[in-house]
C-alpha cells in the first residue's frame, strides 16, 4: 500500500468518521464513541504503516492487525472499505440480517480483513502473542498490531498474555491503547483506575511509547519507534477523544454504545466537514 502523508491522512479520517456516522445510523445501532475516537489510529496504520494488499487479503507476509475491542467494528469496517477490501456500498449493511457486516466482527462472516472473530473483550492480546510466537519460529518478518481499549485492561487475561509476551521477548508484536479513559458506565478513573498505566506495562517487560491519538505524524512516528524497538513487545498508548470530531459527543461515555439518528448523523457530518 502507498503511505500517506500528514495531509492526506487528515483527509482519509474525515471520510472514515463520515461513513462511520452513516453506517451507524442506517443500522440505528452500535458503537458511535469509540469508533470515532480511534479513527485517527487506524488510518495511520492502514494508510502509512501496514504491510498489507487488499487485492491479496491472505497475502502470507501480511502484518496482522488484531482488533480486541470488537464493539468498535465500524472504524474497521470503514477503513477496510476505504482501502479497498470491499466496496463503500456495503457499509449501509452495518448489523443487517444476513450482512458481513455485523456488530462485532467474525471471520466466518467471510469479510475480507478480518483476523479475530471478536466478542468478549480481553482476549486479543493472547491471540496476538500467539501469532508473534508463530512468526518468530517460522522465520517470518510481518508483525502483529493488537487493538486494545484502556477498559478492557481491566481484564486479568490482559497482564497474563503481557507478561508472556515480554518472557518471549516479542518485538514483532505491538499494542495499541485507544486511552481515552472513558467505559461504557464513565470514567475509567471512577469503575477501575489504571494509572500509573505507563508504569505497568513497563514493569511487565514492555517498551512504553505515548502519543496524542489524534496526531497523525506522532503516531506514524510512534509505529516506527515500535517497529525498530529490539527485545521487548511494545506498547503505545494513544491518548484520544471518544467521539473524536463531534464536539456535542466528546468524552461522553453515554455515547459508547448509541447509534445516531437521522438528524443527529447529518449534523454530526456537517461538523466534521467544517474543520
Amino acid at each position: 500500500m502507498q503511505k500517506y502523508n500528514s495531509e492526506k491522512l487528515k483527509a482519509i479520517s474525515d471520510n472514515i468518521r463520515i461513513d462511520i456516522i452513516k453506517s451507524l445510523s442506517e443500522a440505528g445501532s452500535g458503537h458511535t464513541g469509540g469508533s470515532l475516537g480511534i479513527t485517527d489510529i487506524f488510518t495511520v496504520l492502514y494508510f502509512n504503516v501496514l504491510n498489507h494488499d487488499p487485492g491479496n487479503p491472505e497475502w502470507e507476509d501480511r502484518d496482522r492487525v488484531i482488533l480486541s475491542i470488537g464493539h468498535v467494528a465500524p472504524v474497521l469496517y470503514s477503513t477496510l472499505a476505504h482501502a479497498g477490501y470491499f466496496p463503500k456500498e456495503e457499509l449501509k449493511t452495518l448489523r443487517k440480517l444476513g450482512s458481513r457486516l455485523q456488530g462485532h466482527p467474525g471471520k466466518e462472516h467471510g469479510l475480507s480483513g478480518i483476523e479475530l472473530s471478536a466478542g468478549s473483550l480481553g482476549q486479543g492480546l493472547s491471540v496476538s502473542v500467539g501469532l508473534a510466537i508463530s512468526a518468530k519460529m517460522d522465520n517470518k518478518n510481518h508483525r502483529v498490531y493488537s487493538i486494545h481499549g484502556d477498559g478492557e485492561l481491566q481484564e486479568g487475561a490482559i497482564w497474563e498474555a503481557a507478561m508472556s509476551a515480554a518472557h518471549y521477548r516479542l518485538d514483532n508484536l505491538t499494542a495499541v491503547i485507544d486511552r481515552n479513559c472513558v467505559q461504557i458506565d464513565g470514567k475509567t478513573s471512577d469503575v477501575m483506575e489504571l494509572e500509573p498505566l505507563a508504569d505497568k506495562w513497563k514493569s511487565f517487560g514492555w517498551n512504553v511509547i505515548e502519543c496524542n491519538g489524534h496526531d497523525h505524524a506522532e503516531l506514524i512516528k510512534a509505529f516506527k519507534d515500535a517497529k525498530t524497538f529490539k527485545d521487548k513487545p511494545s506498547v503505545i498508548i494513544a491518548k484520544t477523544i471518544m467521539g473524536k470530531g463531534v464536539k456535542e459527543i466528546e468524552d461522553n461515555y453515554r455515547w459508547h454504545g448509541k447509534a445516531p439518528n437521522k438528524e443527529e448523523a447529518e449534523r454530526f457530518i456537517k461538523q466534521i466537514l467544517k474543520k
